[in-house]
């Protein structure tokens, strides 16, 4: 028992996270592009000097589109894994049935190559081999090394959708207020919105640290990295298309 708590500890799957493991990724993977896009629009607004209701029509429009566009793009992805293993399970399936001795053949070969000899290579074979499913098993996973995909395409989508919405609304949040109660002159939107995207690309990045189990705070700069770059580019893209076409 305590070997196989720290086997879960060494990866990763021994706290409070770890019911969410299994989508956990899909949530990281919407969540930095609903922040990066959105911000991006609202740093492409602000260069351009855009009013509030302006920014909030563009934003959610990503948000929506974009946001869609992702989780059908993450649905169609994993039913099609689920249907390339499925076709692949099936033609195992009709070759250890028609070609067995070819099949068991792969199977020796497979053993040897891992260091199995003589009589105990004859026993993994005939052990492997006498139970069809389990032959077909060690066939995908060996020989085509293919892995069952357990995650339901919907619950993907729908983890791609949510965390593309929620994270990719923050950036939104201080331009929503300042519309329905105006703020003020002296508070500056975009620097509010920065700072609250600042805020969400340090959580983000964390989490996708802890999905890739690699170090928190560079994971971290990476995130902040890379959204940093595509609002500076949105921001100077809007300021050029403000003095060429609205100035």
């Amino acid at each position: 028992m305590a070997a196989k708590k720290n086997e879960a500890k060494i990866h990763g799957r021994d706290n409070a996270l770890n019911k969410f493991q299994d989508y956990l990724g899909e949530f990281v993977y919407g969540g930095i592009d609903g922040s990066v896009t959105t911000f991006a629009v609202v740093a492409g607004a602000a260069g351009a000097n855009l009013e509030s209701s302006v920014v909030i029509i563009l934003g959610f429009a990503n948000l929506i589109a974009d946001g869609f566009s992702m989780s059908v793009g993450s649905y169609l992805s994993t039913k099609s894994e689920i249907q390339n293993y499925e076709k692949h399970k099936k033609i195992e399936y009709w070759e250890v049935d028609h070609l067995p001795e070819k099949e068991k053949e792969e199977i020796r070969e497979i053993y040897a190559d891992k260091g199995f000899e003589g009589e105990l290579l004859e026993k993994v074979v005939d052990t492997i081999t006498a139970n069809k499913d389990r032959w077909v098993d060690v066939m995908m996973k060996e020989e085509l090394e293919m892995s069952e995909e357990s995650r339901s395409p919907i619950k993907m989508a729908a983890t791609t959708f949510i965390s593309f919405l929620i994270l990719g609304f923050i950036p939104l949040f201080i331009y929503i207020l300042d519309y329905f109660v105006p703020l003020g002159e002296n508070i500056n939107l975009f620097l509010v919105s920065s700072t609250l995207t600042t805020l969400v690309f340090m959580g983000i990045g964390f989490l996708k640290s802890y999905v890739t189990q690699t170090n928190h705070l560079r994971g971290i700069l990476e995130t902040l990295l890379l959204g940093g770059i595509a609002a500076i580019l949105a921001y100077f893209v809007g300021d050029i298309l403000e003095q060429l076409f609205i100035s």
